[in-house]
């Protein structure tokens, strides 16, 4: 997979207000990349502070030397947008976004393996 370098100005409130106009929530279901198996829920939630990522409690990644939450779009990772190391290759977790990425231009929840630059998993959040 091609990583995509991306500016983080050039996400503009206007993309994120469109995203979500009716819903404070996006959500979608892994599925594994480079091999790897990546199933499970997640959901992209707007609170009064910001967002945050949650994996739900079906969520399971077969392990990876340096698995890491980030964002993407159209099935490409964005680099530079990393939230956070996995906790758990298992279960429910909760990342809170950075609040200089805004979370709303994103389209995609990666996993993503750093020492590696490769995509463990991917979930298109809608």
């Amino acid at each position: 997979m091609i990583r995509k370098s991306l500016a983080l100005a050039a996400f503009t409130g206007a993309l994120a207000t469109s995203a979500f106009a009716h819903d404070d929530s996006r959500s979608g279901e892994f599925e594994g990349r480079s091999n790897h198996v990546n199933t499970g829920g997640v959901t992209l939630t707007k609170h009064e502070s910001g967002y945050t990522v949650e994996l739900a409690k079906d969520f399971f990644l077969d392990g990876a030397p340096d698995p890491k939450v980030g964002f993407g779009i159209n099935g490409e990772y964005v680099e530079g947008t990393l939230i956070g190391v996995l906790e758990s290759n298992t279960g429910a977790q909760t990342y809170r976004v950075p609040a200089h990425l805004n979370a709303a231009a994103f389209t995609d929840v990666f996993i993503w393996c750093e020492k590696f630059s490769v995509p463990l998993g991917v979930a298109s959040i809608k």
